[in-house]
């Protein structure tokens, strides 16, 4: 097989020379960012985009077991193409890609598209490390927040590692980029959002707040760096500086775990 040509998988016709090239080039952050689209690798990531519309392209391996995905794009109008192992290789951010890959088209938000009256949203602070991105939009998601926010300087949403951290959860809620964290915070209070800094060294503990009621109302937590957390004047930002309690000897979590512990805390009293 030519390295540029792919098998045919079934009846699905092969992706051409040039569709490769024009798909290998969303492998590279200048031309996601000038595209709008960008990759999305395997069963739950595909499954996600194509039940929500974000698919454009589906690619399925040669040989792999993808009838499901295959129907559920013919049922989207979305193409679908047969490629091989050695593309598929080339195209796919991860060592041992699972079969299958999606084209996805990405819709640059921004703070007017925060849905109405929202409850729970979570906000990152130049957040830089993608597996922590995506792992706090999979936590937002699992406890059924309104939007993630990430601020200007972020790592790129549509990074591969991102979307894989997010395990499709990347497609079910707004996600919104690129505002200035002062901009942010104005908006939310603007619709009646109380803002919460996620502190170590903050005056009020997570445990106080949810025992005394302080978790019912709008509220946006605000996470900061990997690395040098909330410098003070962003900190000065929110309304309440919060600390998540820690009785065991470690010295702090990392920022995916204290954004999982904020949400799920609040997400439990907010429906309590």
């Amino acid at each position: 097989m030519n390295e540029h040509t792919s098998e045919p998988t079934g009846s699905l016709p092969p992706a051409s020379a040039g569709k490769l090239r024009s798909v290998r080039r969303l492998t590279q952050r200048k031309h996601r960012v000038e595209s709008g689209e960008f990759l999305a690798e395997g069963p739950q990531a595909v499954r996600e985009a194509l039940a929500f519309g974000y698919a454009r392209e589906l690619f399925v391996r040669a040989g792999a077991d993808a009838d499901e995905f295959v129907d559920a794009a013919r049922e989207a109008g979305v193409p679908a193409y047969g490629i091989g192992e050695a593309d598929l290789a080339r195209l796919a951010d991860t060592v041992h890609p699972q079969g299958v890959l999606a084209v996805c088209t990405w819709p640059q938000r921004t703070l007017d598209d925060l849905p109405d009256g929202p409850k729970l949203v979570v906000v990152c602070a130049q957040i830089r490390d993608p597996g922590n991105a995506g792992t706090v939009i999979r936590c937002a998601d699992a406890f059924g927040a309104d939007a993630v926010i990430l601020s200007a300087d972020s790592v790129e949403v549509t990074n591969p590692k991102v979307v894989r951290a997010s395990v499709g959860s990347l497609f079910h809620l707004p996600v919104i980029t690129g505002a200035r964290l002062e901009e942010i915070v104005a908006e939310l209070r603007d619709r009646g959002v109380q803002v919460l800094a996620a502190d170590g060294g903050g005056t009020d503990r997570l445990d106080t707040m949810a025992a005394a009621g302080d978790l019912t109302q709008p509220i946006a937590w605000l996470m900061g760096n990997e690395a040098w957390g909330l410098p003070a004047e962003h900190a000065a930002l929110a309304d309440r500086r919060v600390a998540v309690p820690l009785w065991g000897a470690a010295e702090s979590l990392n920022l995916a775990t204290a954004a999982a512990v904020c949400l799920y805390t609040t997400a439990s009293a907010q429906r309590s």
